[in-house]
């Protein structure tokens, strides 16, 4: 049987680490995909750099087109990142009936539906377990190991740079600028890092988990998303303090008003075991009624790390190239015309809990009235810390649990708490999970 041919966009870290691991382990691939498989052409910027990667025998251009429109090829894998050159790319792929594996979690989160209707037309595959959480196999358990289950809820540590940052926060001590700096130092985060550190990496991570949790259209737009860049140390420690770790989740729940879908700071237990992922290491907890909560770990990003990912779908893609559509796993794990148009829950019907702190001067009733405001709003209180009382300026934290509530009577509550004469305007807000 020939050879399978790959047509490999992109020669960077990604793109170099799968050829790296393809041809380290090609007697293995081959064993299971039951072919062999080659990289026969590459494309790349810088022609030259490319050539040194991959050595003399393969075609390397400067063009993607040349590589998509190659009838030899058979499988275009696109690790370029972006969302201009590499959806037209995918799409000119696709259009000429090849299969595609692709790491990039930006343009499905917001092209997803598109590409997928024509991938449908043309009957090919479309694979991208590299672009969720690296090297963790998380959509082939969505998409069949955990087929059987109607999935309640998805939470996630799916942006290693974060994790790091909240990691070293709480490790060391540290305001956010200083471990962000040494996060780009070392490698964890790039010159610009606003992808990462507001949150925007991890919508389209959980927007793509959440379309083939509860079988709904890809529809990034109307995630909510929210950094960690207002995220100070003295919270870090309160919450330790409290029994709770924050980590910056991407999460997303079935309820009976629709599916919420949202990344932000999350206090959650210190004893879950999601708490004690440190580091830049990526975790999920995944809630199905039949298996209830199962959880999966490893590296989200790196070189071969998400060339492991990447290759795992090109043998996916090897083996079914001859099967049936009908025969496949579906993209987003639902049979198309079974996709549901359940809605995405605005933040302000969101139902959670809430970490607060506030700065007050420390004087008799202040706490009665921030209570009374509270209850006011429909919110009790679970519990309550008062920190630094006693000090020069006369003023104190104080930091309150309260119990779930919709986002919006919390809004209101805050709203109505920070006009009290002595509250500060300056506040911190970040939301509870208890991941049950």
């Amino acid at each position: 049987m020939k050879p399978v041919k790959v047509g490999l966009l992109g020669i960077g870290t990604v793109g170099s680490g799968t050829f790296h691991v393809l041809e380290r382990n090609r007697e293995e691939i081959t064993r299971r995909a039951g072919r062999r498989i080659e990289i026969a052409m590459v494309a790349a910027r810088n022609v030259e750099r490319a050539r040194g990667v991959v050595g003399p025998g393969i075609t390397v251009v400067d063009d993607v087109r040349a590589v998509v429109t190659n009838p030899e090829i058979d499988i275009v894998v696109e690790v370029i990142g972006g969302t201009t050159v590499a959806k037209e790319a995918i799409l000119a792929a696709i259009v000429r009936g090849k299969h595609v594996v692709t790491a990039n979690k930006a343009l499905l989160a917001l092209h997803g539906n598109e590409i997928f209707a024509a991938a449908r037309e043309h009957n090919v595959i479309v694979a991208f377990e590299a672009a969720v959480a690296g090297c963790i196999p998380t959509i082939k358990a969505l998409r069949e190991g955990l087929a059987a289950n109607r999935i309640e809820w998805i939470a996630g540590i799916i942006n290693g740079t974060c994790n790091f940052i909240l990691s070293e926060m709480r490790n060391k001590g540290l305001p956010f600028d200083t471990v962000l700096a040494e996060a780009q130092r070392l490698g964890y985060a790039e010159a610009d890092p606003t992808f990462d550190i507001e949150g925007i990496d991890a919508g389209h991570k959980v927007t793509l988990l959440s379309a083939i949790a509860f079988g709904i259209p890809v529809q990034f737009e109307r995630a909510y998303i929210e950094g960690i860049t207002k995220l100070e140390a003295k919270d870090i420690t309160y919450a330790e303090e409290l029994g709770y770790r924050i980590k910056l989740l991407g999460l997303t729940r079935r309820t009976p008003e629709g599916v919420e879908l949202r990344v932000h700071p999350t206090l959650i237990p210190a004893e879950r075991i999601i708490a004690s992922v440190d580091g830049a290491m990526n975790a999920l907890l995944i809630k199905g009624d039949a298996a209830g909560v199962t959880m999966y770990y490893g590296a989200g990003a790196g070189s071969e790390p998400t060339a492991s990912a990447v290759l795992a779908d090109v043998i996916e893609v090897t083996r079914l190239m001859r099967a049936e559509p009908e025969e496949r796993v579906p993209y987003l794990a639902f049979q198309p015309d079974a996709i549901s148009d359940v809605g995405v829950l605005p933040m302000a019907d969101v139902e959670t809990s809430y970490y607060l702190r506030v700065r007050v001067e420390d004087e008799v009733g202040v706490l009665a009235d921030i209570a009374r405001t509270l209850a006011d709003s429909g919110i009790s209180i679970d519990a309550m810390l008062q920190k630094g009382a006693g000090g020069a300026d006369n003023e104190t934290d104080i930091v309150i649990l309260t119990h779930r509530t919709r986002e919006r009577n919390f809004d209101a509550a805050i709203a109505a708490i920070v006009k009290l004469p002595a509250v500060k305007p300056q506040f911190a807000r970040i939301r509870r999970e208890d991941l049950v």
